[in-house]
This record gives C-alpha cells, structure tokens and sequence, in this order.
C-alpha cells in the first residue's frame, strides 16, 4: 500500500481531497480526516502557503478551516524558532527536563513490544510506511521520555530516523513539549485514552491507571532495558555531474525539493544531499528513497553527495542560488525566502502569541 505517492499530479489531489471542516473534529483519532500532506511538506515539495492558497481558490469558509489552517501554522511556528534559535533546539528549550535517568531509549519502544497493542503496531505501521499519527507520536514521546524516565533527544533522533515527514524542528520541539523541557508540564495519557482515539478496548497494562498514579509509579518491567541509538544515512554514490557554467545552479537538498522553485528560467539544477548534514541529523534509506523519487519531478535535476564547498570546488561553480533554511546557513549565493504562511519578524516561543499575530492575516 502506498499512502505518499511521489508524483506531483497525485500529490496535489491530494491537497484537494482534504476536508478542513472534517479535519478539525476527527483529527485526533486513528481514523480521522487527516491531511497526510506533511511529508510533502517537510521536504519542501509544497509549502504552508501553497496549501493555504488551494484553500482560498477553492472559495472554502476560512472560519470554518480555522483549525486547519492553524495546524499549518504550527509547522511555521517550529520552523522559526529553528531559524531564530539555531542549535538552541537541540537543547533544552525554555527549561532542564525534570528526573531523567539517562540519554537512551527503551529496547521496548524500539522493537514495538512495550505491551500496548496500539502503540505497538504504530511503531511496526513507522516502519513499513515511515508515518505516524501525531496523537499516537506524543503517546509514545510520553512513554519513552516521561514514563522511562529518559531524556528527550535520543528517542526524538530515533523517531526522526523513520519518519518521511521528518522536520528536526517540528520533532525535537514536539519531543520536548511532551517532556516538559519546551512546556509548562510534562504531557501524560493513560490506556483510557489511547483506547479512545485508537480503536481499542485493551486492559490491565501500566497505563491502564489514573493519571495521578501514572505520575507517580516506578518505570513499569518492560520498558526497564534500555539502549542507545546511533544510525547512520547511507548516501547514493556519487556520480559525474553535467554542468553548465554560463548557466546559474540552483541547490536542492532535503528540505527544499519543489518543482516549481525558478521553473521558468534555465539553470544547473542539484540535488545535493551533504553527509555532514545526515551525520548530524540521521534519516533511514526508505527516507531517502522518498526524497530521491520526489526529486524525479523535477526536469534535469541531477544528483550529488558532498559537501557544498566540495561541488563549488569540483565543478567551478560561481553563482549558486538556493532557498532559506537553518541548515543552509554555509551556502553561499542568492537566497530566495521560503514560502512562510505568513512571514513575520520576531522570536516566539509561544505559538498562540505568534497565531494571534498572523491569524487577522489569513482568516
């Protein structure tokens, strides 16, 4: 079954067979009317705004896609606080994670065994189609954090290594949400409440307590045995290169592979995927597959895994154009401005302090 076609056609069906109204009241179940657009998104295939702008030609009620629209929103919203606090976000954010023990994950949560039967086939579904539900991602943030008593960023990096949609900001920030370190508290559910939103009827395991006790109990057997996390990206061998020197370069990379970026003018056009960059911020082969397929949308575009100063250098390349992002910072060239939702100076930590700002904008 293949729920992320990467054809640019099938992908903007699927913009428009999204339900916004639908959306807002079902979103938080297994089943609900999600959007499933957020690995086109997080690979810079469409933007926030271009979602948005689908939204306005379709003549929908922008009240009624409120809730929508303020999901995309929040993407924006961890977006900027990468490019306003850089590597802070690897980091505790605003506080210390309170009563971790150590800078693992649990064995369990790795090999979907942690003895709740939704959570555990989420993990395996992780596997096999590189998604999760985002209810379901903060119910196993819970458990491998705050109720293995473990510290957010190894899990975060594990949960990232899989995922398609995978966005650093959007992880780690989350990651550290539920563990209390980008919050005010530490988020907990209880087996009540997984039932509720998964379709279950499931008894009798560590979560099937009060929120009180949850709170308060030792870490449960089985997710006693834990174990680091250290993944690498196997990058595609390099081949040789076409270019044309009379012609600008535009760089692509794991976060910006849009089909529509300059479509008009002729140019060089890279995809380059730098190991120092995937060393840092490992993904799994399956993600990389989807980035390459996603490429293939893209006329001539050609291949390279190196560093940008190792293609400058190789190919003599001077005038280099690529669009913003945290992890472009050493390009050097014209930078064209992402396609913000609503691009507005300043650095928030709140997001309801940044919605308040945009919403008058865009609704």
């Amino acid at each position: 079954m293949n729920i992320f076609p990467t054809d640019f056609v099938e992908i903007l069906k699927k913009i428009d067979l999204v339900d916004p109204v639908k959306y807002a009241s079902t979103r938080n179940f297994k089943n609900g009317n999600v959007s499933r657009l957020s690995p086109y998104i997080s690979r810079g295939v469409i933007s926030t705004r271009f979602i948005y702008d689908r939204l306005v030609e379709k003549g929908l009620n922008l009240k009624k896609c409120e809730k929508f629209i303020q999901e995309l929103a929040w993407r924006d919203f961890w977006q900027q606080i990468w490019v306003n606090k850089v590597d802070l976000i690897n980091k505790d954010l605003k506080r210390p994670q309170e009563d971790f023990i150590d800078k693992k994950i649990v064995k369990s949560v790795v090999d979907g065994t942690t003895k709740i039967n939704s959570v555990d086939k989420e993990i395996k579904n992780l596997y096999e189609f590189g998604y999760m539900h985002n209810h379901m991602r903060m119910y196993v943030a819970s458990i491998a954090t705050n109720i293995s008593k473990s510290h957010w960023k190894t899990p975060a990096k594990w949960m990232y290594y899989h995922l398609l949609d995978g966005d650093w900001a959007s992880n780690s920030l989350s990651w550290q949400w539920v563990a209390g370190s980008n919050s005010n508290k530490k988020y907990y559910a209880n087996q009540d409440n997984v039932n509720k939103y998964f379709n279950d009827d499931q008894k009798g395991t560590f979560l099937d307590k009060s929120y009180e006790e949850i709170i308060n109990m030792d870490i449960p057997k089985v997710l006693d045995e834990k174990i680091n996390f250290e993944n690498k990206t196997n990058l595609p061998e390099i081949k040789k290169l076409e270019i044309d020197n009379n012609l600008p370069t535009l760089i692509y990379n794991y976060y910006n592979i849009d089909p529509n970026w300059r479509i008009d003018g002729k140019a060089n056009r890279i995809l380059l995927l730098e190991p120092e960059i995937f060393s840092k911020y490992p993904v799994s082969k399956k993600c990389i597959q989807f980035a390459l397929k996603l490429s293939d949308n893209i006329d001539e575009i050609q291949f390279f895994s190196g560093s940008f100063e190792q293609l400058k250098k190789e190919y003599n390349i001077s005038e280099f154009i690529f669009k913003e992002h945290p992890l472009n910072s050493h390009y050097i060239g014209t930078m064209d401005n992402r396609d913000w939702l609503c691009k507005i100076e300043g650095d928030y930590l709140s997001f309801f302090k940044y919605w308040n700002k945009i919403k008058k904008k865009l609704i």
